[in-house]
């Protein structure tokens, strides 16, 4: 198992270098020049000149890539134009704020989203089953801008039981204060990954359950939840499992419309507010960032197949 890991962990490496040139060329093609941003529209050409001279714009694109890869492990992710501040800190703590937000998304995904497609799986065209179908069809189709309005609206306004922006109240920065901002967000982005994460159990499931190990076990007389809880389940796990390290992948990307709608301080929305000011180290520092945690996930899900199927890491 520990070989298989580290197998595993340095395959990553050159992911992640191909990750960092890919972001950095297309930054290159971004319209804009950050020496006339960050100086302004009145700047003389000396003095735009002399900041290009300084941030190293005017060498070859590999020497420019090169010095930035270089300054990124040295932890130097350059200073935000926009916010005057350094880039690393902040965007660690907007990613740390989406971490919070995926976590709680992923946990209530995952707890109705695989019960949910077992039961359909193992009570296949009855009722239950019909109707775990259904609602999957409309949290497929169901726009998840319009779904966090809806709950704004019926939670927050209406019945004022739930705070509807931002992540924590400027009077209260306790954890029930945290768990009451999250918990709009978290049903908003949640949606959908249940239906998706349901869907895959429920067609997993469906093909383990017919395999010839299971009918061996029933014939046996072993009990019916036995079977599925011990026998069938760990193995339909493994295509649930790259679903869930997707979706999971996705949400720390931080879900744009999600954020917006919430004014929820994530990465997401950072990203967005640095498209619009064309602050491009806090863009490319940003990226950086959700493109390295999903490469990490990726790396976790491998690790979880070893787990599920010895089969994998003995190959």
């Amino acid at each position: 198992m520990t070989r298989y890991i580290a197998q595993r962990t340095f395959s990553l490496i050159p992911v992640l270098v191909g990750v960092t040139l890919l972001i950095f060329l297309v930054m290159q093609l971004a319209p804009g020049d950050p020496a006339q941003i960050m100086l302004g529209p009145k700047a003389t050409g000396t003095s735009l000149t002399q900041l290009r001279h300084e941030l190293g714009l005017d060498q070859p694109l590999h020497v420019q890539y090169v010095r930035w890869l270089a300054r990124v492990l040295r932890g130097n992710w350059g200073r935000s134009i926009q916010l005057k501040r350094e880039v690393l800190p902040f965007i660690i703590g907007r990613f740390q704020n989406t971490a919070y937000l995926t976590i709680c998304a992923a946990l209530l995904a995952c707890s109705v989203g695989i019960p949910a497609g077992i039961l359909s799986a193992v009570r296949q065209y009855s009722l239950s089953d019909r109707v775990a179908m259904v609602l999957v069809l409309v949290g497929f189709s169901m726009p998840i801008f319009w779904l966090g309005i809806i709950l704004q609206i019926v939670f927050g306004l209406k019945f004022g039981i739930l705070p509807v922006s931002g992540i924590q109240s400027p009077d209260h920065t306790d954890l029930a204060d945290l768990v009451s901002h999250l918990i709009l967000p978290s049903l908003t982005l949640a949606t959908g990954a249940t239906a998706i994460i349901a869907r895959m159990t429920r067609s997993s499931m469906l093909e383990v359950i017919r395999q010839d190990y299971i009918r061996t076990a029933r014939s046996k007389g072993l009990r019916e939840r036995l079977i599925i809880s011990r026998h069938a389940l760990k193995n339909a796990l493994i295509p649930v499992m790259t679903v869930v390290g997707m979706q999971v992948g996705y949400l720390l990307g931080g879900d744009v419309l999600v954020e917006m709608v919430f004014s929820y301080p994530g990465i997401g929305l950072a990203m967005v507010n640095g498209i619009l000011a064309r602050d491009f180290p806090l863009v490319q520092g940003a990226i950086l960032l959700v493109a390295s945690s999903y490469v990490l996930v990726n790396l976790a899900v491998d690790i979880t197949y070893a787990y599920l199927d010895p089969r994998i890491r003995y190959e």
